[in-house]
């Protein structure tokens, strides 16, 4: 069973006061004429560890809560991107060295990548696989120090048939409290959008007649 802990769903002018930005980004606002949150990523953000590429980013944009206990953590993007690798998504952070995030990277020549990333140890792996279209629903389910990674095809959320991606551990987590929330990041340039509809945290776990 499970028990709504936040509902952000961007309909005031200012957030619940239990979120917060690491790493704002200058452009974002609650539209006026919806309930969504714009999130404008600026160039060279990033969330990614060491593996193979060789560098290390941890300057996305993340709009966060601190949460104890298994939860469920959901949200639905919509996304225009402008560059390679442009995304949003949802986060889990316990420091640099261990996270994850998943969302959907946007390759130009080619389909996007629906995936996740897991960051152990001070490095990052990348698990993805194709996806068509511009709108994601993501959750994101965590019981004790593991954390389940779903998506559906964009529709209303009460009805969404969840699709399991991934399954991980995160190493340093020793199921104190998390940040968890939604991010977005540009690694290469300006001018990605990215709209969110809400930020949900459930306390508690999906029961299989809910999942």
């Amino acid at each position: 069973m499970t028990e709504i802990w936040l509902d952000e769903t961007f309909d005031a002018p200012n957030f619940d006061p239990r979120l917060q930005w690491f790493h704002a980004p200058q452009k974002w606002s609650i539209q006026p004429d919806g309930s969504v949150l714009r999130v404008e990523p600026e160039a060279k953000t990033d969330y990614w560890q060491k593996t193979h590429y060789g560098f290390a980013a941890d300057n996305g944009h993340f709009l966060f809560t601190e949460v104890a206990g298994d939860f469920i953590l959901s949200t639905q993007v919509r996304f225009r991107p402008a560059h390679q690798y442009d995304q949003a998504g949802l986060m889990v952070r316990l420091s640099a060295d261990c996270w994850l995030k998943t969302s959907v990277e946007f390759e130009p020549d080619g389909p996007a990548r629906l995936g996740a990333v897991v960051t152990n140890f001070g490095y990052s792996d990348w698990s993805t696989q194709n996806f068509s279209g511009n709108e994601v629903l993501l959750r994101v389910r965590r019981e004790g120090s593991d954390y389940t990674v779903e998506y559906a095809e964009a529709a209303n959320p009460a009805e969404a048939q969840w699709t399991q991606i991934r399954l991980a551990h995160l190493h340093d987590d020793g199921s104190g409290a998390v940040q968890a929330g939604l991010y977005a990041c540009s690694p290469i340039g300006a001018g990605y959008i990215a709209e969110f509809d809400f930020l949900k945290v459930e306390k508690g776990r999906v029961g299989r007649s809910e999942s």
